[in-house]
């Protein structure tokens, strides 16, 4: 008996044996890849574990319809697009942005690098793919404008997602939506290199280009900072000890063991938050005022309706 009791005290204090991990489910933007690296070293680490956390990662059937399932309390977590926020938030989609994965653009305007466009005032009378209407075509109008043009001084694509094929097969001479992070390198790998307009050095407001987003009603739940914690933990793994990383992630995900995303993976480490849960307040402030000046939304709003900081102190 009173090994029995010794046990079961044990147990109690026992952290991991007491009480299960807290689960928590995360959708993706798009399937896996490595711009989900912070996420992925977390769990292969057990950072998340250590936070007492079960986290599951969750490709979506359908991306368009990741906000809407955050919002619901279908899903926790969810990976989303900082442009795309403003967007939500216009149409009264209960989501708000609480920490930062990818803490740069990824999106270029493209072109051939061996080719006749050496700068953006080049593209004047040439044709531009897309694969998605709306906050591109704010991009690349800024961008022209920058370089003195118009989008009457050239023509728009839609080109469904085949971004380097039309690019490879001359079908365009640019393209906007490529990833600086995959399109470029598997350009390079099909024998051609691109080279890329960045838009915050053309015009657009700089931006984060994925975030972490939950409802309005989880904000004060304690699973979210230790989320946090477990992933600025994964980053600095990452780029102290890339190789190591990168042997990780190709363990956990096979099929993606491949040199694109090798190359992938180390281009986009840069790309990283080094602090996921800092907020920068001017810079929400800034793109929102752009999607405002671009009519893609009918005001700005206020910072502290679309993005908070967290504490564990709760």
């Amino acid at each position: 008996m009173l090994k029995k009791l010794a046990f079961a005290a044990a147990l109690a204090l026992a952290p991991g044996l007491a009480s299960a991990a807290d689960k928590l489910d995360v959708i993706l933007e798009w399937y896996v890849n490595p711009d989900h690296a912070p996420l992925v070293i977390a769990a292969e680490n057990g950072y998340f574990a250590d936070e007492g956390l079960d986290v599951e990662l969750v490709p979506p059937s359908d991306p368009s319809m990741v906000p809407r399932m955050v919002a619901t309390g279908k899903v926790d977590i969810g990976i989303h697009y900082q442009p795309n926020l403003y967007l939500d938030h216009e149409a009264g989609i209960d989501i708000v942005r609480f920490g930062t994965l990818v803490s740069t653009p990824l999106n270029t305007l493209t072109v051939l690098k061996d080719g006749p466009i050496k700068s953006v005032a080049d593209l004047k009378g040439k044709k531009i793919g897309f694969s998605v209407a709306g906050i591109e075509d704010a991009v690349v109008a800024t961008m022209l404008k920058n370089a003195g043009l118009t989008k009457d001084d050239i023509t728009l694509i839609n080109v469904n997602f085949a971004l380097t094929q039309s690019l490879l097969s001359q079908q365009v001479d640019a393209t906007i939506g490529s990833f600086r992070n995959i399109e470029l390198p598997q350009m390079r790998i099909a024998g051609h290199e691109g080279k890329a307009f960045f838009p915050e050095e053309h015009g657009v407001p700089v931006y984060d280009e994925l975030i972490y987003v939950t409802r309005s009603d989880m904000l004060d739940d304690d699973r979210l900072p230790r989320f946090l914690d477990a992933v600025e933990k994964a980053t600095v793994f990452i780029v102290n000890h890339p190789e190591a990383a990168w042997e990780s992630f190709a363990k956990a995900y096979p099929d993606l063991d491949d040199e694109l995303n090798r190359q992938a993976f180390a281009e986009s480490i840069v790309r990283f938050a080094k602090r996921p849960a800092a907020t920068d307040a001017e810079r929400y402030e800034r793109f929102g005022a752009f999607m405002a000046e671009n009519g893609l939304i009918s005001e700005a709003p206020p910072v502290d309706a679309i993005s908070v900081s967290l504490s564990k102190e709760k």
